[in-house]
């Protein structure tokens, strides 16, 4: 795997200094995922005034924190990289099939296993299952040491999927397959526009934003000043936005959670099988295929994370805000968030046993 260059074996050697910040991370997500919970709880005129704040479906404070979490990540892809990651087939087809084929089918059969009686929360969790991530797991994947250009290049190609396949998929998952099954059916009315904007949004302007700040810094200063100075001044901000994003999030769902906690829990079950079951499949099957630590971990998250802004703008917008499918949508963040954390963890303790010869794994013990 030397191919990749240096990239991807700095961030294990700066695990061993990791900032306050970074060190305390599942506290901070902690912390905002209460904050959140408890304004929207007891500030009801602020999810009022969040669900106000929307331009064509997309919530423009959500937005916001989004592009401030995903552009530092993306302002540190190495671009001239990319094209070590698109030869890789076995990482680009193993991708595809996980993201496309297993992860809605698992999701499905989850569903109507733990929700047979739920047909709401069933449609919710279905819906979740069909968008595949293409923000959050930027985060997760670098906070793991996966290698970062392999990253921006699934995203990018889960991206213009998603935008042919969404629609087509939920056709299938919602009323033909069923019908094949014998079981209810439930139709999804979603726009290819709607979920084209979605994607331009939440991935196309901190993309842009991170190639331009780049190829600008370097022209200007030369690869050295941009890595060494202008990178540790806007890698902060990745976490920053997250933390905002999740108290947001959280903040405009706080009465729906707080109001239906056995519900809640009824959802989180399922969402927590699939998220512990795909990023397992990921880290198998790139440990089978002799990926290497970097791209066998950013295989586990890319195919384990899900695009809970697109599925939660898609539920309410076909069957409302207060529909049970939007409840699903929502709780989809509060399961994700702190399990894929958890994952990262696992994940850097799975690198020191499983990948001990990998240069890219990391070595350090993480705090």
């Amino acid at each position: 795997m030397s191919h990749h260059g240096v990239e991807v074996a700095a961030p294990p050697a700066a695990t061993a200094r990791l900032s306050t910040l970074d060190r305390w991370l599942p506290l901070w997500i902690g912390l905002a995922m209460v904050v959140g919970l408890v304004l929207g709880r007891f500030v009801p005129a602020l999810s009022a005034l969040l669900g106000r704040m929307e331009v064509a479906g997309i919530s423009v404070p959500i937005g916001l924190g989004l592009l401030v979490m995903m552009y530092p990540v993306l302002a540190k892809v190495r671009y001239d990289r990319v094209a070590t990651v698109t030869g890789d087939r076995r990482l680009l087809v193993s991708s595809l099939v996980l993201n496309w084929l297993v992860g809605p089918a698992v999701m499905f059969a989850l569903a109507w296993l733990f929700l047979a009686d739920l047909p709401e929360y069933r449609t919710g969790l279905i819906i979740v299952g069909l968008a595949r991530c293409i923000a959050m797991v930027v985060i997760w994947n670098d906070l793991a040491c996966g290698d970062r250009e392999a990253a921006a290049v699934l995203v990018a190609i889960n991206s213009v999927f998603q935008v042919f396949a969404f629609s087509l998929l939920g056709w299938f998952y919602l009323t033909v397959l069923p019908t094949w099954l014998g079981l209810d059916t439930q139709g999804l009315d979603v726009s290819v526009g709607q979920i084209a904007l979605n994607v331009l949004v939440f991935l196309g302007i901190p993309l842009v934003a991170g190639f331009a700040s780049r190829w600008i810094g370097e022209r200007r200063k030369g690869r050295d000043w941009y890595e060494e100075r202008f990178l540790p001044v806007i890698g902060p901000w990745a976490l920053y936005g997250l933390l905002f994003t999740i108290v947001l999030l959280f903040a405009l769902q706080g009465e729906a959670i707080a109001s239906s906690p056995w519900d809640v829990a009824r959802i989180a079950v399922p969402l927590l099988a699939y998220f512990a079951l795909m990023w397992s499949v990921g880290m198998v099957v790139g440990k089978g295929l002799g990926l290497g630590y970097a791209r066998t971990t950013t295989l586990a998250f890319t195919s384990a994370g899900n695009n809970f802004e697109l599925a939660i703008a898609v539920a309410i917008g076909t069957f409302g805000a207060t529909s049970g499918q939007a409840l699903a949508g929502v709780v989809g963040p509060l399961i994700e968030v702190p399990v894929l954390v958890g994952l990262v963890y696992v994940t850097l303790w799975l690198g020191r046993r499983w990948f001990r010869t990998d240069p890219y794994a990391p070595r350090t013990e993480q705090p």
